[in-house]
């Protein structure tokens, strides 16, 4: 159906079901950030109520003029609309996400009712319409309004402190947890394998193979480590797949090189791939985990050596 093809009992009751569905979709987000974000669920919880006195009202206006049954016209029944996301499959939204996501759906719902009320004739729908779409002006309004209070007051700023600390402990951590495992701990293996057999194939076939097992192996040791209740860690399964999947790209990165078939050649660009990955490991260190950059240097690369120096000594012996 087009928007141009709606009469005014299907236009009134778009709306009526358009804002039943804003309404759910602001508590979901005050749902989801209540424990750990509440300036920004205190925000969501005001909107929400604002969408419910609009609900009423257009339903009490729809019953004045066309009676009790209210059909369902939703968004995605009009061609032309854009269908909000489901709020419930976002999990671990962050709140500036769902800011950026309400003021949008404030700026859509304004649009809709100004082009309502050129579709309309009647002068009780255009008026409420009319004063509807300068309300949602007033939200977006209002919505900076209380954030900029809230950032007055200090609020915001401990939110984006723990959204930083959600941050790291979600997805940093396991990925360089992965990393970290998958850039030092295949360096054994594959350089023992290069230096006893000088062959390139040998030795790609050895690396690949630590690389996927330790991913494998690393990402069901975090994904059963917690839980992530308690600890505020999130998922299980979605940190054991960061951490997996980190850690095979630490191993596939020194083994790739042995794709060249020059033996001396693969080695030497293995090596400085070995560089920069314990750079980049240090870095992530100095970045997330506030470590001192030349502490994070020394620790990442006398490990990395002494992995590499077993390796070459047993791959010589």
């Amino acid at each position: 159906m087009k928007f141009s093809d709606l009469n005014e009992p299907q236009l009134l009751a778009l709306a009526i079901w358009a804002e039943e569905e804003d309404s759910r979709i602001y508590r979901d987000f005050a749902n989801a950030l209540r424990v750990d974000f509440p300036a920004t669920a205190e925000l969501f919880d005001k909107m929400a109520k604002e969408e419910d006195g609009h609900r009423h009202r257009l339903t009490e206006l729809y019953r004045q003029k066309f009676g009790e049954h209210i059909p369902l016209i939703r968004r995605q029944d009009v061609r032309g609309f854009l269908v909000r996301r489901p709020s419930w499959i976002v999990r671990n939204v962050r709140p500036e996400k769902a800011r950026q996501e309400a003021a949008l759906m404030e700026i859509q719902s304004r649009r809709f009712y100004e082009a309502a009320a050129r579709r309309t004739t009647d002068a009780a729908i255009r008026q409420l319409v009319n004063d509807l779409a300068q309300e949602e002006q007033r939200h977006e309004n209002k919505a900076g309004e209380i954030t900029d209070a809230q950032a007055a007051s200090g609020e915001l700023e401990q939110e984006r402190d723990s959204a930083r600390r959600f941050f790291v402990l979600r997805f940093v951590q396991p990925g360089l947890a992965g990393l970290m495992d998958g850039s030092v701990s295949t360096l054994a293996p594959l350089f023992a394998a290069a230096f006893a057999t000088s062959s390139t194939l040998a030795t790609f076939k050895v690396g690949l193979a630590a690389s996927v097992g330790a991913g494998i192996s690393m990402g069901f040791a975090e994904a059963l480590s917690d839980d992530g209740k308690l600890s505020g860690r999130g998922a299980p399964w979605l940190r054991g797949l960061i951490c997996g999947l980190m850690t095979t790209i630490g191993g596939l990165g020194h083994t790739f090189p042995y794709l060249i078939p020059h033996f001396h050649t693969a080695t030497t660009v293995a090596i400085i791939v070995v560089i920069f990955e314990l750079a980049v490991i240090a870095w992530i260190r100095k970045r997330y985990m506030d470590t001192a950059l030349l502490s994070a240097i020394f620790q990442v690369v006398v490990g990395g050596v002494l992995v590499f120096i077993a390796g070459w000594l047993i791959g010589s012996g």
